[in-house]
C-alpha cells in the first residue's frame, strides 16, 4: 500500500495570530533574498546602492498590488464587486477580520511590477531593458518562495494522482494529489540559477532584454504547462478549454520571445552602424 505525504499545516504561524501566516514569511523571504541578489549585481557592476533601494520600493509596492488587482479582476471581478471593502485584507462580516492578502495573481504581479519599473525608469533616468535583464533573476528567486508560501496555504493545489509522492491536503479533501506548488518552485529556482549564471558570464551582455526575455517566456512557459497538472482555480474555468492562467501566460510567452529575438537583430543593427 502506497504511503502519501499528509499536508496538514496550519497557514498561521501562530494558531492565535491571524495576520502573521507561512504566505506572508515566505514573501518576505523571497523578497529580502532578490534584494541581496540584485546587491551582489550592483556591487559587482559598480552601481548605486541607493538606486537599488528606490528600485526596490517601486518593484516590491507594483508587485504586490499588482497582484491583488490581477487576482480581483481575472479570477473574481463580481465577488470584489458586491465586496468591495475586502479588497483591503479585511472582511466585516460576520465579525470583523483580518484576512490577509488571500488572493493574488502572478499574472498581475508580473504586469503591476513592469508598470512599477516603467516610472521607475522614466522618473530616475534609468534605462528599462538592462533594468530588466537583472531584475528577472530575482523576480525568479520570489517566485519560488511564493509557491512555498501556497504549498503553506494548502492552495493552488494539484489534480488527483497515484504517484507515491502524492500530498493529501487534509485541509481540502483526503485525495493524493500533484504537489504542484512545488513543482513549479523547482521551475522558479532553476529559472534563477540559469539567468544568474548567464549573467555571470557576460555572454549576452550585449543583447539588452535578453535574458529577461528568456526568463519572462521560460516563467510563463512553465506556467502554461503546470496548469495541466492543476486544479482549476475558479467555477467558471471548467467551462474553458485552457484556463486563465494559461489565457494569460500565451501572450506574454510570445512576447518573451519576441523580446529574445529583437533583442539579437537591434545589436546586429547597430553592428552594422
Amino acid at each position: 500500500m502506497i504511503s502519501y505525504i499528509l499536508w496538514d499545516i496550519d497557514p498561521r504561524l501562530f494558531a492565535d495570530v491571524e495576520f502573521l501566516r507561512w504566505y506572508g514569511l515566505c514573501w518576505a523571504i523571497g523578497m529580502m533574498l532578490g534584494y541581496q541578489v540584485m546587491l551582489k549585481i550592483y556591487k559587482q557592476e559598480g552601481l548605486s546602492l541607493a538606486d537599488l533601494d528606490k528600485l526596490t520600493i517601486y518593484v516590491a509596492l507594483g508587485a504586490i498590488v499588482g497582484a491583488r488587482l490581477g487576482h480581483i479582476l481575472f479570477y473574481d471581478p463580481f465577488y470584489y464587486l458586491h465586496n468591495p471593502i475586502e479588497i483591503l485584507p479585511i472582511r466585516l462580516e460576520p465579525t470583523f477580520q483580518f484576512t490577509g492578502l488571500t488572493g493574488l495573481a502572478s499574472h498581475g504581479g508580473v504586469l503591476g511590477a513592469l508598470v512599477a519599473l516603467y516610472l521607475y525608469t522614466k522618473r530616475y533616468k534609468k534605462d528599462i531593458l538592462w533594468t530588466l535583464d537583472r531584475l528577472t533573476i530575482a523576480a525568479s528567486l520570489l517566485g519560488f518562495f511564493i509557491r512555498f508560501g501556497n504549498l503553506m496555504n494548502s492552495e493552488i493545489i494539484g489534480i488527483p494522482t497515484q504517484v507515491p509522492w502524492a500530498f493529501v491536503f487534509t485541509k481540502i479533501d483526503q485525495v493524493p494529489r500533484h504537489p504542484a506548488q512545488i513543482y513549479e518552485a523547482i521551475f522558479y529556482l532553476i529559472i534563477s540559477l540559469a539567468l544568474f549564471l548567464l549573467w555571470k558570464s557576460r555572454r549576452f551582455q550585449n543583447h539588452k532584454g535578453f535574458l529577461f526575455g528568456l526568463g519572462f517566456s521560460l516563467i510563463f512557459a512553465q506556467r502554461f504547462l503546470m496548469e495541466f497538472l492543476k486544479e482549476n482555480q475558479v467555477a467558471f474555468e471548467d467551462t474553458m478549454l485552457l484556463n486563465m492562467g494559461q489565457v494569460l501566460s500565451l501572450p506574454l510567452i510570445g512576447i518573451g520571445i519576441f523580446i529574445m529575438i529583437w533583442s539579437f537583430k537591434k545589436f546586429d543593427y547597430k553592428q552594422v552602424q
